[in-house]
């Protein structure tokens, strides 16, 4: 897939049950390589995928994505060369008034944050957010999963609210 991949981000409400609305759950390993874009070999279940993203425009809404699926062994091998700070998480499907609600739970350095991402077709498309949708983060850096490698979470958790870590 490649194109213009415009995205909102927010994050969860630790204490209200999401969990049972997904339709799916998968595991995702991704590290990343130096350059001036982001780059980055995902691993999600048993496939691998390669992907590049351009800059960010609009306050982080929408930037240029080129992602290819690559074959497990390529991306394991790919996985060797990715600069320190992988990023481990589980991705939950949860389908709400249209759309599809991708809501990452994470481990390791970051684990105790949940974020939920609703892709979009334009940047002005309404959508309506489920109950456990909270603050939006979407364009803010922090929470940029290629930034959180080299600043988790467990080094700034004390610093949102409770009920989002």
């Amino acid at each position: 897939m490649s194109g213009l991949e415009i995205e909102r981000k927010f994050l969860v409400h630790k204490w209200m049950d999401w969990k049972r609305l997904a339709s799916s759950c998968s595991h995702i390993q991704q590290g990343y390589f130096a350059a001036v874009n982001t780059v980055r070999v995902r691993i999600r279940d048993d496939k691998g995928y390669l992907t590049i993203k351009g800059p960010s425009h609009n306050g982080g809404l929408s930037r240029y994505e080129f992602e290819k699926e690559i074959t497990l062994q390529e991306a394991q091998q790919l996985m060797l060369l990715c600069e320190s700070g992988v990023i481990d998480k589980h991705r939950y499907l949860v389908p709400y008034a249209g759309h599809t609600f991708e809501v990452d739970e994470f481990h390791g350095d970051n684990d105790g944050l949940v974020m939920a991402e609703v892709e979009l077709k334009s940047e002005n498309e309404p959508f309506e957010s489920p109950d456990f949708i909270g603050k939006e983060v979407t364009g803010n850096r922090r929470f940029y999963n290629s930034h959180m490698r080299k600043n988790p979470f467990k080094l700034w958790r004390d610093t949102l609210p409770e009920e989002y870590r």
